[in-house]
């Protein structure tokens, strides 16, 4: 049997956002692996071997799966929103770089999916519709200063932002501080969306502005998009509408 390895994005938590190629190779698998939460979203059957694990195991998961393949398997590495953003491809190809020269003759496939900060952008309207920017807001894998660093650029240059994992219950002073920054660097006047369990049942959608903007309005379900200074809402009955026009003065 010849293996194979995709790693798949299964969208952002509707059934109905994962793409038809990754509902392919999820029927043609021998082994799923991931995060526990992922790994649940697929449908056990008969010849399919769940391996979940716990977060911030990536390199291990990425190694398993890798061994899983070359010996014969049908491997899906399975990421929520896009495999390429923040998530599993690259942690994949970290381990790959690093393995056996064997691994490198796999048939390894990246499966795009749709990300959290594409459905929370199309939820509220578009405004990711110009130049934007995202941003990890974890320091789990980078140095807090760097973070503030890209911060402060990203606002000089005047891009709408997307902010990944913003507050998390173990460092919660980080997303304070970067409103902070932001505040600091375009004052208070941009429209920020909080868009928490996109996709879900638990879904909420909520616009303020950077200077009513609090830390306890995300966690880390909820995406956060900071427009640019062009950003702007259109009220009207219902939800209003969150976008960013496509050209700039």
């Amino acid at each position: 049997m010849s293996g194979w390895l995709a790693i798949a994005g299964m969208g952002p938590g509707d059934a109905a956002l994962i793409t038809p190629e990754v509902t392919a190779a999820l029927a043609e698998a021998t082994d799923i692996v991931g995060y526990g939460p992922y790994v649940s979203r697929v449908t056990p059957r008969a010849g399919l071997a769940l391996h979940a694990s716990d977060n911030r195991v990536e390199i291990e998961r990425s190694r398993h799966a890798l061994e899983l393949a070359a010996a014969g398997h049908r491997v899906v590495v399975v990421s929520s929103g896009d495999p390429g953003v923040f998530a599993m491809a690259a942690a994949v190809f970290e381990t790959l770089e690093q393995g056996p020269a064997a691994w490198r003759d796999l048939d390894i496939r990246v499966l795009p999916g749709i990300t959290a900060m594409l459905a929370a952008s199309a939820r509220a309207g578009a405004p990711l519709g110009h130049d934007f920017c995202a941003i990890n807001l974890s320091d789990n894998l980078k140095p807090w200063d760097l973070i503030e660093r890209r911060l402060r650029l990203a606002a000089e240059a005047d891009f709408a932002m997307a902010f990944y994992n913003p507050r998390s219950k173990a460092r919660p002073e980080g997303f304070a501080r970067a409103l902070e920054v932001l505040r600091e660097a375009c004052g208070g006047e941009r429209l920020v969306l909080f868009a928490r369990a996109v996709c879900t049942p638990e879904e909420s959608l909520r616009i303020v502005t950077l200077a009513d903007a609090r830390p306890g309005m995300a966690d880390m379900r909820t995406m956060v998009i900071v427009g640019s200074s062009q950003t702007r809402l259109i009220e009207r009955p219902g939800a209003p509408i969150l976008y960013t026009p496509r050209s700039a003065p």
